[in-house]
């Protein structure tokens, strides 16, 4: 027998890819939302101001329109959206309420640093009916974190300023360290909104609320610098199989 004969051939292992990360806590949040009657809806990624800002209460004036915050396209006539925001305004101009709607996908702003990004990822959603309360925002908040971090996770309400939601909310969580740590924006839908969407505020009420998914994803998965979701480092990357 020839020595050639007892010589394998070369045996080839194959990597499992998986879902990235984002894309893991970003459907995580959207199967949630819709468990509990939100209907995800898509938009675009390059807006109009009128929608990304004017329909939003957001005035020329205010800083968030600022050259130096957005991406200009166009000959600013559209921007890159800066929020999902504007995908539940064209919604809800095709709807009527009850509405519960859910947005997700790519947003941005010009920020760059451990914790900001130009491009990141947001999931928001907004509910109108009659008689929405602070109380039924709340209750959503806490649902929401609790199945994100747990049951034992505190967590509590500041009041901020958001032109699109009034009263609006900051909601923070206690980290392990023992800091409060900003979790999301929400805030009953600004009256004025709701009119640009021909929907009645005398009828209606609605509660709104937006989280950065990479800052989900960095708290649940312990990671200090957004970038590292982005550098293509596949040992860092595999950890979330």
């Amino acid at each position: 027998m020839s020595k050639l004969d007892n010589i394998q051939p070369p045996v080839f292992r194959k990597e499992v890819g998986s879902h990235h990360p984002i894309s893991q806590v970003t459907d995580y949040l959207l199967n949630m939302l819709a468990d509990i009657g939100f209907q995800e809806v898509d938009g675009p990624e390059i807006e109009s101001e009128e929608f990304n800002f004017d329909m939003l209460n957001i005035k020329k004036s205010h800083p968030a329109r600022q050259m130096h915050d957005t991406f200009y396209v166009e000959k600013k006539s559209n921007v890159l959206r800066t929020h999902t925001s504007p995908v539940q305004i064209r919604s809800m101009l095709k709807s009527k309420p009850p509405i519960a709607f859910s947005s997700a996908g790519k947003v941005y702003r010009k920020d760059d640093d451990a914790t900001h990004l130009p491009m990141f990822h947001q999931v928001e959603g907004i509910y109108v009916n009659t008689d929405v309360t602070f109380s039924n925002l709340k209750d959503l908040i806490h649902k929401i974190l609790h199945n994100l971090f747990g049951k034992d996770i505190e967590i509590r309400f500041r009041p901020s300023y958001f032109p699109f939601t009034e009263p609006s909310a900051e909601v923070d969580i206690l980290s392990e360290n023992g800091k409060w740590l900003e979790i999301l924006g929400c805030g009953i839908v600004n009256p004025i909104v709701l009119k640009n969407c021909n929907i009645d505020p005398e009828h209606y009420s609605g509660l709104a609320f937006g989280l950065g998914v990479e800052r989900i994803a960095m708290l649940k998965y312990g990671v200090n610098d957004i970038r590292e979701f982005y550098k293509s480092n596949l040992d860092f990357l595999g950890q979330f199989k």
